[in-house]
């Protein structure tokens, strides 16, 4: 038995490596840095937290969001892991005591923002520990959020390119679940990986069922929708606008499904308590913008509902990943509409950059080539990410026509009873106020 195998077993409780976990884990752990492209839920934090076990030192890791943070590095500590992180939710003294146990070596792993990472005080740090031979490596979580016309950009992640400038000793392992190649080449480009090796993982979610149509009544569709669920159900259903995010919550509380709203506009607190209750809470829906999603590891999300088509595959990729994590069937389901392409486009030409308008565009023509196409949507969807696959799916509206009735019927002012089946066991009650966390 190797030892990163041991470690996987002993330390965090699975019995055996997936895919090529055990690859990237041996190529990482003897020094080489990679850019590693792997499904959501395919266990991508492995794939650096074994190395920076087996080597020596602290491992870094840049992460984009706070809640993600904190959920991984509470993780690593229930496993007795010395863990922790720098961001802006903590008090002075909090982050002061951090920063000395990160200097005097009592961390094995430090999860920080970017913004963080870049600032001169943590730089002096971290130079400290490099001169000493403490850093183990650094790993660049999300780091799909580096491509400018990518569906997560953060500004901040541009800045990275410090990391193969200044310590290019140091292995840089780059993951992430989307990114097409115009975004892989940037991700190499920027953290200094075009000569270090890629590793690509099947973009394919057999478990996932996928059905695009029209939107037509989307509100009675919804309803048609969710009454095909059993009770236990969760999902999560994407909307455009935060008012749209308020009025479908809104409804379907009062319709009797426990549906909670999410979006930026939200305060921070609320959002957490929010996001809480939907992770912890069985057979709860989320109305949300595209705000809402990334780190959020709940397994048995039964379908994620798009309201309006995406501005890209990738992202769209991204959102529907949430259902299924468990690996049991779930339901993915686009209600698109002509104009939804037409209002994007129409943004895109607001303000941008000639240099990130046309790759914007040809996201957009994708979208509208996916949503369009009479081809297996399993096929369209891995062709985008370089993957070919032949034969249809059998899992799709293109390949089981009947899929396209899990809406219901599609004339525009067809009747539908906003009550919710009787096997989901609830009674509307007048004057029920939404929930708002």
């Amino acid at each position: 038995m190797t030892q990163a195998l041991r470690i996987l077993q002993e330390v965090f409780g699975y019995p055996a490596f997936r895919g090529f976990q055990e690859e990237v884990i041996e190529h990482v752990s003897t020094g080489h840095s990679a850019l590693v492209l792997m499904p959501t839920g395919g266990g991508k934090s492995l794939c650096y937290q074994i190395p920076a076990l087996l080597r020596t030192g602290v491992a870094v890791i840049v992460s984009p969001l706070i809640a993600l943070m904190q959920d991984q590095v509470q993780a690593l500590q229930r496993r007795g892991l010395a863990a922790a992180y720098l961001n802006s939710s903590l008090e002075a003294a909090e982050a002061h005591r951090i920063e000395h146990a990160f200097v005097n070596q009592a961390l094995k792993f430090l999860y920080v923002a970017p913004e963080r990472l870049v600032q001169e005080h943590f730089q002096a740090m971290l130079q400290s520990l490099h001169r000493a031979g403490k850093i183990s490596l650094f790993a660049i979580d999300e780091s799909h959020c580096i491509a400018e016309w990518g569906h997560d950009f953060r500004p901040e992640y541009r800045q990275l390119d410090v990391l193969p400038r200044e310590y290019p000793d140091i292995p840089r392992i780059a993951v992430t679940a989307t990114a097409d190649l115009h975004t892989r080449c940037d991700i190499q480009e920027l953290l200094g990986l075009k000569r270090e090796r890629c590793f690509v993982d099947s973009f394919d979610r057999p478990n996932l069922h996928y059905c695009v149509t029209q939107r037509t009544a989307p509100m009675g569709q919804i309803m048609n929708f969710l009454q095909q669920h059993p009770l236990d159900s969760g999902g999560i259903l994407y909307c455009p606008s935060r008012r749209l995010v308020e009025a479908v919550a809104n409804r379907l509380h009062l319709a009797g499904w426990p549906c909670l709203p999410y979006h930026a506009g939200m305060g921070a607190e609320v959002r957490a308590r929010v996001q809480n209750r939907f992770l912890q809470e069985s057979g709860m829906l989320m109305a949300a913008t595209i705000a809402f999603g990334m780190g959020v590891d709940k397994p048995d999300i039964r379908f994620v509902v798009h309201l309006a088509t995406p501005r890209s595959l990738e992202s769209y990729y991204q959102e529907t990943g949430r259902a299924g994590r468990d690996g049991l069937p779930a339901k993915v389901l686009l209600l698109h509409h002509p104009e939804d392409l037409w209002v994007q486009r129409s943004h895109l030409s607001e303000g941008n950059h000639a240099r990130s308008l046309e790759t914007a565009c040809a996201k957009l023509d994708a979208v509208s080539h996916f949503v369009d196409d009479s081809c297996c949507r399993r096929q369209s969807l891995l062709k985008y990410f370089g993957e070919e696959r032949d034969g249809g799916c059998g899992t799709c509206d293109v390949c089981q026509p009947q899929y396209r009735h899990w809406t219901g019927p599609s004339r525009r002012h067809s009747a539908v009873s906003f009550a919710p089946s009787r096997n989901r066991r609830t009674v509307r009650r007048k004057g029920r106020k939404p929930i708002v966390g």
